[in-house]
């Protein structure tokens, strides 16, 4: 399990595997100056509610992966997850396309 802490202040659990994708997509909004919301399902241990966070280029923004090697990307999911980026909706975590 890999963390994202946001604002120093939130620490989030994903799994490597879906923080890589979500690294790739959240550094190139970031980069390019754009703010979005991003949305995920809490885990059961929590309250299994969903949290939203917006995210903006002056928040700092920290990745930790538990792993010591870098998934394989899947351009797909990047690719679909960049889609929803962009949705009024923002960023929303879907499941990896095969």
């Amino acid at each position: 399990m890999g963390k994202m802490t946001y604002d120093a202040s939130l620490v989030v659990d994903f799994d490597d595997r879906t923080l890589a994708h979500l690294q790739i997509v959240i550094t190139a909004k970031l980069r390019r100056g754009e703010a979005f919301a991003f949305s995920w399902r809490d885990d059961a241990a929590i309250g299994d509610g969903r949290t939203t966070v917006w995210m903006h280029p002056t928040i700092s923004l920290v990745y930790k992966f538990l792993g010591g090697r870098p998934p394989e990307i899947n351009k797909r999911w990047v690719d679909e997850l960049a889609l929803s980026s962009n949705s009024p909706a923002g960023l929303r975590i879907t499941s990896e396309p095969i």
